[in-house]
């Protein structure tokens, strides 16, 4: 009785701590115990919003997760051009749109890895999961530099850590 106790025990407490879990990772990329993370994000998507530097109008970014674990813009929209707007022309078959709150371009179909980027000092980075927009400064210093990926995390650490994204 007890050796099945026993190996009950160790079962549950190695499942616990098995990696099965998806999320969106927001790391600090030199400290990366500063991390917040999303399960949200990986089933809803997100998006990245920030004030340009040059035209001062808000731009929204789109990104879906892959199954492969990529992170995938498939939509931006914004008040104007500026540095760093993509072009249509730059992704094969991206529609470029008009709408009354500016411009969006829409199947850009950019695969990424990773995304990397710092925390604004005047951009006014956010994330939006959901209906609900985090702005990053909140929870990391700005020009800190963050690297956005999918990372698995187990039960155990799910359980406690709190994801203030996700609001548990």
């Amino acid at each position: 009785m007890k050796k099945l106790l026993v190996f009950t025990v160790s079962a549950i407490l190695l499942a616990l701590n098995l990696p099965l879990v998806r999320t969106l990772s927001i790391s600090n990329r030199k400290n990366h115990s500063e991390r917040i993370y999303s399960i949200k994000a990986v089933k809803e998507g997100f998006s990245v919003n920030y004030t340009h530097s040059v035209n001062k109008g808000r731009v929204h970014d789109y990104y879906r997760i892959l199954n492969s674990g990529e992170l995938e813009l498939y939509k931006t929209r914004f008040v104007s051009y500026g540095a760093g707007i993509p072009e249509p022309y730059e992704s094969e078959g991206a529609e470029f749109l008009v709408s009354e709150d500016g411009y969006i371009i829409e199947k850009l179909n950019r695969r990424l890895p990773k995304l990397v980027m710092a925390v604004g000092v005047i951009a006014e980075h956010s994330l939006t999961v959901g209906d609900t927009e985090f702005f990053l400064k909140d929870f990391f210093k700005p020009q800190t530099s963050l690297e956005f990926r999918v990372k698995r995390l187990s039960i155990l650490k799910i359980i406690t850590k709190r994801s203030p994204i996700d609001g548990y």
